[in-house]
């Protein structure tokens, strides 16, 4: 895809193979910068990305820690409908959720994307799993010492299980900047839309040989922030899958 964005339209498109171009050029960025805003729609992902990735994380953390070191009824069976949802496709949420988050006034705003997916079952099943294999004795001692619910949450559990909360962090780091169908429905302003989103705005048609360029270096700028994620975390998302695994 990157080699593919510096050739011309027609080394992308041919009968012969051309696997890397004779005269790389930046022209296709260029011209998918003058077609549409990256600045704004940059913008737009980090906020909706930061703000709901933040959100997201603070429950996850909450809801499992609740489910394993709180007593209350029905535990089991609150855990029970959290794994169900996770077999729950997105899709079928899609036309009850526009018409609530319409009725509220949230299409073409930053909540209207958010507030729909902060649920985060996964984020719930794999600290949940990281919570239960920690010693109890952690949580008592602290409790003994008068520390409170996100006393113990914040200043005992965190710290010892920072792989695991990274490894959520990054996944939903990177699902909510990759979301593409959500954002698509609730914005139809190009001021409000996602990066992913915002590529709809370049020219796609298949009979425009011009266009496969400009839409490779579109789709480039948009995973480029998500590789340099990886590249310097990703020994936490390998430590934060694996934790507790072996007992």
């Amino acid at each position: 895809m990157v080699i593919g964005s510096l050739k011309t339209p027609g080394e992308v498109v041919t009968q012969r193979l051309v696997l890397f171009p004779a005269h790389p050029s930046l022209d296709a960025y260029t011209t998918a910068s003058d077609q549409i805003d990256f600045r704004q729609l940059f913008l737009n992902s980090t906020i909706v990305t930061v703000v709901g990735a933040t959100i997201k994380v603070l429950l996850a953390l909450t809801t499992a820690y609740a489910l394993v070191f709180v007593q209350f009824p029905f535990k089991r069976f609150i855990f029970a409908v959290i794994l169900v949802a996770l077999m729950v496709p997105a899709q079928v949420s899609l036309i009850p959720n526009y018409t609530l988050i319409a009725a509220l006034g949230g299409v073409n705003t930053y909540w209207g994307i958010i507030l729909p997916g902060l649920g985060t079952a996964f984020g719930t099943f794999l600290l949940r799993q990281q919570f239960l294999s920690l010693p109890k004795e952690l949580v008592e001692a602290a409790e003994m010492d008068g520390a409170g619910h996100l006393t113990r949450l914040f200043r005992v559990i965190v710290p010892v299980s920072t792989p695991t909360i990274a490894t959520v962090a990054l996944v939903t780091v990177v699902n909510e900047w990759n979301d593409y169908l959500w954002p698509l429905v609730v914005t139809s302003s190009a001021r409000m839309m996602t990066l992913p989103v915002g590529l709809t705005l370049l020219r796609n048609s298949e009979g425009d040989v011009s266009a496969y360029p400009v839409l490779m270096a579109g789709a480039v700028v948009v995973i480029v922030p998500v590789l340099i994620l990886f590249a310097f975390l990703q020994r936490y998302i390998v430590a934060g899958l694996t934790q507790g695994a072996v007992r």
